[in-house]
C-alpha cells in the first residue's frame, strides 16, 4: 500500500469528496452527500476512469472520525472492486466553513485509508486477498499545507495505524498461536531493538511477589502466566511529568475456568487480551514517535482454563495488601489479575494509572458496542472522553456507586470477585478493582468488551478486532507530556 503526494502516473479511481448544499461536477441529490455515503460512476470504457463519490456531510459539522470511516469506507470499496490505485480529489473549504483543520482532515483521510485496507490473512489459505489499494493525494487541494507538513502528517499517521494494526492483529490471532507464553514472546521481539526497559515477571518471582491473582487465574493452563513490565522514557528527567502506568488485561482465552462457559461458538474467548493489545498498541505508537514521555505497561497474562490444577469456586485467594478474595465465580477472573498489576504499579510509584480490559458482557448491555465504559477519577476521565471523541475511540462516563459495594461482601474472606445480584456488573466490577489502588495514585478502569471486536463487517472496517485503545492511551499519555 503506498500513499502519495502528487504522483506522477494516472490512477485507477478517482476518488471526489463532497459536501451536502455544495456544488458537484456530478448531478447527485443531497441524500448522496450524506457521511459515508458512497456512489459509484463507472467509465464507459476500459480508458474512462472511474469515479467514486464520498459523502462528507455538512462541512460546518465535519469530524476527524467521519473523515476517517469515510477513507476507510472508500478504500474497502477499492478493494472490493480489485482496484490498485486511486487519487483524492477534494475541494478546498472556504475559510470558516469547516469544523475541522485542514491538518486534522488530512491525517484522518491518511489514517482512515489504512484501517480500512485492514485483512487479517494470516490463517486463510484459498481465500486470502493480499492485494492492497494505492493512495494518491494532490497537494493543491490542502491549501495551508506545504508538501513538507503533509509528509510529516503522512508519516505519524502510518506509526498511529501500525500501533492499531498490532492491536487488532493480537486480538484476531488464534489460541493455538497466541498463549500466554507466545504474547510475551510477541512482545520482546516486537520491542527487542526498543529503547525501552522490559522485565516479565513468571514462576518463582510471581510466587516471591505475591501475584496471587495470576497464580491462581493461570493455575489451569499449560502455559504459565506472567506480567509483563515494560518501560519507556522519552524525557531527560524522571522529576518531569507525571509516571503514568497503563494497565491491560491478557487473558488470551477465557473458557472461564471451572465455571465453564457455555455457548454454541464461544470463538471470541480469544479475544479477552483486549486490554493487553490496546497496551502494546499504544507503547508501540509512543516508541515508534519517540514521545517525549515517561510511561510504563503492565500487561498480565493468562489463560483461564478448567483443569486439573485451576482454581475452584470458593477458593480463597489472599493478596500483599491484607486483602482476601473469595472467587465465588472463576469467570471473573480479569480484576483478580488486574489487582495483581494495580498492586504492582503502585510499587514503581505510579501517578496516573489507567487500567483497561475486556471485563464485563454488561457493559456491552449498558453501552452498545460502539462506546467503552470509564469510571475514576475525573479529570481523567475528562481528558480520555475529550481524546476518544476525537479518535472514534468513545467512552461514556459510568458511577462508581458506594452502595453497591456490599454485594462484593463474602461470608468468609474480605471480598468476592462477583457482586451477589445479576444488575449491574460493570459497576461491581469496578468498585471490585477500585479496593487494590493506592491513595497515592490517580486512577481509571475502562471496560472495553464491547468496542473491541465488530461482530460483522461494516463499511469501514472487516468483521473481527477494532484495535479499540491504542490511539486513545497513546494520545493520553502524549496530553499529559505536552501539558505538563
Amino acid at each position: 500500500m503506498k500513499i502519495t503526494i502528487d504522483e506522477a502516473h494516472s490512477m485507477e479511481t478517482s476518488i471526489y469528496a463532497v459536501y451536502e448544499g455544495e456544488e458537484t461536477p456530478f448531478r447527485l441529490k443531497d441524500s448522496r452527500k450524506k457521511s459515508q455515503v458512497l456512489t459509484w460512476f463507472y467509465g464507459r470504457t476500459n480508458d474512462e476512469t472511474d469515479d467514486l463519490i464520498a459523502g462528507m456531510g455538512q462541512q460546518s459539522n465535519l469530524t476527524s472520525e467521519q473523515v476517517r470511516r469515510t477513507s476507510a469506507a472508500a478504500a474497502r470499496t477499492l478493494l472490493k472492486e480489485n482496484k490498485s490505485s486511486a487519487v483524492l480529489i477534494r475541494t478546498a473549504a472556504a475559510p470558516g466553513a469547516s469544523s475541522l483543520s485542514v491538518a486534522d482532515e488530512f491525517q484522518a483521510w491518511v489514517e482512515g485509508w489504512m484501517y480500512g485496507l485492514y485483512q487479517f490473512n494470516k490463517h486463510r489459505g484459498v481465500t486470502a486477498n493480499v492485494q492492497t489499494v494505492s493512495l494518491n493525494f494532490r497537494q493543491d487541494d490542502w491549501q495551508g499545507l506545504s508538501r513538507e507538513a503533509m509528509e510529516t502528517i503522512m508519516e505519524s499517521a502510518k506509526k498511529r495505524i501500525k500501533g492499531t494494526k498490532l492491536t487488532r492483529d493480537l486480538v484476531n490471532e488464534s489460541p493455538e498461536t497466541l498463549n500466554p507464553e507466545a504474547f510475551v514472546a510477541v512482545v520482546e521481539e516486537r520491542f527487542k531493538k526498543a529503547p525501552v526497559q522490559l522485565h516479565v515477571y513468571r514462576g518463582q518471582e510471581l510466587v516471591d511477589r505475591q501475584m496471587s491473582g495470576l497464580l491462581a487465574v493461570g493455575a489451569g493452563s499449560k502455559y504459565e502466566p506472567a506480567m509483563i513490565e515494560l518501560s519507556y522514557n522519552g524525557i531527560d528527567s524522571d522529576n518531569e511529568g507525571p509516571h503514568i502506568v497503563l494497565i491491560g488485561k491478557g487473558v488470551t482465552f477465557d473458557m472461564g475456568g471451572m465455571n465453564v462457559k457455555i455457548g454454541r461458538d464461544i470463538s471470541d474467548a480469544r479475544m479477552d487480551m483486549g486490554g493487553a493489545a490496546a497496551v502494546i498498541g499504544a507503547m508501540d505508537i509512543l516508541v515508534s514517535q519517540k514521545a517525549k514521555v515517561r510511561v510504563t505497561a503492565l500487561i498480565a497474562v493468562a489463560d483461564n482454563l478448567s483443569g486439573p490444577d485451576a482454581i475452584l469456586p470458593s477458593s480463597v485467594i489472599h493478596y500483599p495488601n491484607g486483602l482476601s478474595v473469595q472467587v465465588a465465580n472463576t469467570d471473573g477472573e480479569g480484576r483478580l489479575i488486574i489487582a495483581d498489576a494495580l498492586l504492582h504499579a503502585a510499587k514503581l510509584g505510579a501517578d496516573k494509572v489507567i487500567d483497561i480490559a475486556t471485563l464485563t458482557g454488561n457493559v456491552g448491555a449498558a453501552l452498545g458496542l460502539e462506546i467503552a465504559g470509564i469510571w475514576g477519577d475525573q479529570q481523567i476521565t475528562s481528558d480520555l472522553v475529550e481524546i476518544g471523541e476525537r479518535n472514534g475511540e468513545r467512552l461514556w462516563p459510568m458511577p462508581l456507586i458506594d452502595e453497591y459495594e456490599s454485594e462484593l461482601k463474602s461470608d468468609y474472606a474480605d471480598l468476592r470477585n462477583v457482586g451477589t445480584s445479576t444488575l449491574a456488573g460493570a459497576i461491581t466490577a469496578a468498585l471490585f478493582i477500585r479496593n487494590f489502588v493506592a491513595d497515592s495514585m490517580k486512577w481509571v478502569h475502562i471496560d472495553m468488551a464491547g468496542t473491541v471486536q465488530y461482530k460483522r463487517e461494516f463499511p469501514h472496517s472487516a468483521a473481527g478486532a477494532t484495535g479499540y485503545g491504542a490511539r486513545l492511551l497513546a494520545d493520553y499519555v502524549e496530553k499529559q507530556f505536552h501539558h505538563a
